[in-house]
């Protein structure tokens, strides 16, 4: 199960997978589904090619079934992508040999991400890149809904550990907040079923036009 930590106007999901080729393509998945929970739809098609290539070279040059880690983490205008491994070897660029499938992945991270590079940990070494996301309507909204959930969840909750526990304790100040919002139009005299129509409806829309 992925782990989350929600801090400020960022989300950050933790995905451990082990170095084979069917758990890449799991990984893959894992990442388009939680970049749409997310609502950040503009990154999905980048996202999802560097996840492949970041986590292929783990087994091509870490070795099969090799324990790793991919980090997503979205922060504001971008959506960093970070695999964490056990080797020390730092990747290198270099020059690109048609005949050679090595160095092809840096290449093509190099050319999509903002910006990229490695860093040496205490268990090994993490790779990391950074795509562009905009500062969309579809972002936006998932700020104002952190911060408000983060407000509602109300003071006995502030010190609520990070990671998962918190993601958790948020999906229920969610929960919450939505059963408040359909007393209210209840109470005014509004259909609950119909404000929760016209919400999906938006909701929608704007996931098409992303």
């Amino acid at each position: 199960m992925p782990g989350y930590e929600v801090t400020e106007s960022r989300l950050r999901c933790v995905l451990p997978f082990e170095a084979v080729p069917t758990e890449v393509r799991l990984l893959r998945r894992t990442v388009v589904q939680q970049l749409g929970r997310w609502g950040v739809f503009a990154a999905i098609d980048e996202a999802e090619l560097l996840v492949t290539e970041l986590a292929t070279n783990v087994v091509k040059h870490v070795g099969e079934g090799a324990s790793a880690t991919l980090i997503l983490e979205w922060l504001g205008e971008r959506l960093r992508l970070e695999v964490h491994d056990k080797s020390p070897l730092v990747p290198s660029l270099g020059s690109v040999d048609c005949d050679k499938e090595c160095g092809r992945g840096l290449h093509l991270l190099a050319a999509l991400a903002v910006d990229w590079g490695t860093v040496l940990t205490a268990a090994g070494k993490a790779v990391w890149c950074e795509i562009s996301i905009g500062s969309g309507e579809a972002c936006q909204r998932i700020e104002r809904a952190v911060q408000m959930l983060e407000h509602y969840q109300g003071p006995s909750d502030s010190q609520v550990p990070r990671g998962r526990k918190q993601g958790v304790g948020l999906e229920e100040a969610a929960v919450e907040l939505i059963a408040d919002l359909l007393h209210w139009t209840a109470a005014y005299g509004l259909d609950p079923d119909d404000i929760l129509d016209r919400a999906q409806m938006h909701y929608e829309a704007e996931a098409e036009a992303a």
